[in-house]
């Protein structure tokens, strides 16, 4: 079982209106010139945001949602200072809850 941590906000929000990706490939490309693992993702309609014990987080996410989920609480915290309007947490997965911490919906 690992921790991961994530920010999480309105589909839009995250993929149009703030420049996240120029963010997230900024870090793909700092990871690479380190030789380091990607440690963090994209994740559309994450339904990690439907399990019981993330509900008071989750309430404040418009949908459609999006999140960007990590390894790394630093990247993470880093992502919420900048990103001002969404809502952070972390949770353990596999779980009974969340089997799976990438999966989205369709």
């Amino acid at each position: 079982m690992s921790t991961y941590h994530f920010i999480a906000a309105s589909e839009a929000f995250l993929t149009v209106e703030e420049p996240l990706e120029e963010v997230l490939r900024e870090r793909v490309r700092n990871y690479g010139e380190q030789g380091k693992a990607i440690d963090f993702w994209l994740v559309r309609r994450p339904l990690f945001l439907e399990a019981p014990e993330l509900a008071a987080a989750a309430s404040s996410v418009p949908r459609p949602a999006a999140a960007v989920v990590s390894t790394d609480e630093k990247f993470i915290t880093f992502l919420k200072l900048r990103l001002e309007f969404v809502a952070r947490g972390q949770f353990e997965a596999p779980s009974a809850t969340i089997p799976d911490a990438l999966a989205g919906a369709a």
